[in-house]
């Protein structure tokens, strides 16, 4: 019988079927389209750039496997990228790409030339023109289904829940969402925005990165068209705007966002901000941006603790259809603490490795990959053991250090205590002075100016913070 890209797709599925579990599968193989043969190269249909990404960065082996079983060893798989089109309702854009032919577990990272029309490209719409569709850059696959709650979250999720529920219409408004690397930022962010679109698809949704929106003011800037460039912004129902901690220096674009910000408040349209800290110990930032900043809510994601951890994981193995005993869960979630990124890392890793060494999963190999994620993630160093060092440097005790004495050597060590607790911890400036002698904010950041005056004035006190941070850093 003569194959057609229709008969080796399906014969394809079938093994694909019975090699991974049947979420993974509807997820992930349910949508593909088979579009053409030609020789030994068939060409497939996914919907998104990420749907290609994720099929080359978890199934490209078993792809591959299923590919050589119907087209022999000389087996291509192309894929054909259908994106929606930015700008009109024309047909859907399209961009062929062939499947990665290095190492299945390390995809090959490719260009992809239609990129440009996927990201905004501000096409600076009239005031009284009728609004044209609008990307929403949204990742579909970010979405509130498949974010764990937890203790660290609650507060973060909850608020995120009602602002999707009721864009513009909560006290929630803006909704920063800050906290440290990997904990779920980004995350929650597309999640309000997914949920948004679902529940009013005529509402203008837009994500956007602060270093992207301060491109764009550049570019408007340069050719003259910063009035249009606003006018734009201000059509936005629902915006969001990722790391708005970048925008720190940034005169002129924080000049920019303050208006829109205005606009879009003052109209009820909903602002979204994420950031790696709270409004309070943002610097360089205009008090008058900070203060709106502060308008609506500022919910903290924390770390999660270890039952959110075992969550983590099961939902993140659910997701890709693979099974893991209870007690290797147990064990990365026992040791690996500090984000998700970190925790759906080390799944990754036990997935590629066992699947390239063929090998099952054990306690051993969970052992050998997470001690490598531990030595290879920088040891953040905790406010208590800093106050210990700091301390003992000065010979003195916690408390004493901690009192609220202002002889001048108690001081400074104090004042060490809190630029190095700002310097090698993630926590706020508020935690930070909580911690060391129930301090403000205020005094946490007036040490900090102190300690960098004296570091680079007094020959001595620069021997201190040398001294010190071999001792925390070692």
């Amino acid at each position: 019988m003569t194959k057609t890209a229709e008969t080796v797709w399906m014969e394809c599925l079938s093994f694909i079927k019975d090699n991974i579990k049947p979420q993974a599968y509807k997820t992930w193989f349910e949508p593909i389209k088979p579009i053409k043969l030609s020789g030994e190269a068939l060409t497939i249909q996914v919907p998104s750039k990420f749907f290609y990404e994720w099929l080359e960065e978890h199934y490209i082996k078993l792809l591959r496997v299923a590919l050589v079983r119907q087209l022999g060893n000389d087996a291509k798989l192309i894929y054909d990228v259908r994106m929606e089109n930015t700008y009109s309702s024309n047909s859907p854009q399209t961009v062929k790409i062939p499947s990665s032919n290095r190492n299945p577990l390390k995809p090959q990272k490719v260009s992809v030339p239609i990129e440009s029309k996927r990201e905004l490209k501000n096409p600076f719409i009239i005031p009284g023109l009728q609004k044209v569709k609008i990307e929403s850059q949204l990742n579909p696959n970010y979405n509130f289904a498949n974010f764990v709650e937890g203790d660290s979250n609650r507060l973060a999720r909850s608020a995120s829940m009602a602002v999707a529920n009721k864009p513009g219409g909560t006290s929630f408004n803006p909704l920063l969402i800050y906290g440290g690397v990997g904990l779920g930022k980004t995350h929650l962010a597309h999640a309000i925005g997914v949920e948004i679109k679902d529940k009013y698809p005529d509402k203008t949704v837009l994500y956007i990165s602060s270093e992207k929106f301060t491109q764009q003011f550049i570019d408007s800037v340069k050719s003259n068209t910063r009035n249009d460039f606003i006018h734009f912004y201000q059509m936005i129902d629902v915006l969001i705007i990722d790391d708005v901690q970048f925008l720190s220096g940034k005169a002129g674009t924080q000049d920019v966002f303050f208006h829109i910000f205005n606009h879009l408040h003052q109209n009820g349209k909903q602002v979204i901000l994420t950031s790696d800290k709270a409004p309070v110990d943002m610097q360089d930032i205009e008090q008058r941006l900070l203060s709106r900043f502060k308008w609506g809510l500022s919910a903290e994601l924390q770390a999660p603790d270890y039952e959110t951890r075992i969550s983590i994981l099961q939902n993140k193995l659910f997701r890709d259809g693979v099974e893991m005993p209870e007690e290797i869960v147990e064990y990365i979630a026992k040791n690996i603490k500090s984000n998700v990124r970190e925790l759906e890392g080390v799944i990754i890793s036990m997935i590629a490795q066992a699947s390239f060494n063929r090998k099952e999963f054990t306690i051993e190999l969970a052992k050998q990959i997470v001690d490598k994620f531990v030595k290879n993630t920088k040891k953040e160093v905790s406010i208590e053991y800093i106050q210990k060092v700091v301390s003992k440097y000065f010979d003195m005790d916690v408390a004493t250090l901690q009192s609220k004495t202002r002889k001048r050597h108690i001081v400074q060590a104090r004042q060490l205590a809190m630029y190095f607790a700002k310097r090698l911890t993630k926590s706020s400036l508020a935690s930070i002075g909580s911690q060391i002698g129930q301090r403000d904010h205020a005094t946490v950041l007036h040490a900090c100016k102190t300690v960098d005056n004296l570091t680079e004035t007094d020959k001595q006190f620069r021997k201190y913070v040398d001294d010190l941070l071999k001792k925390l850093t070692l």
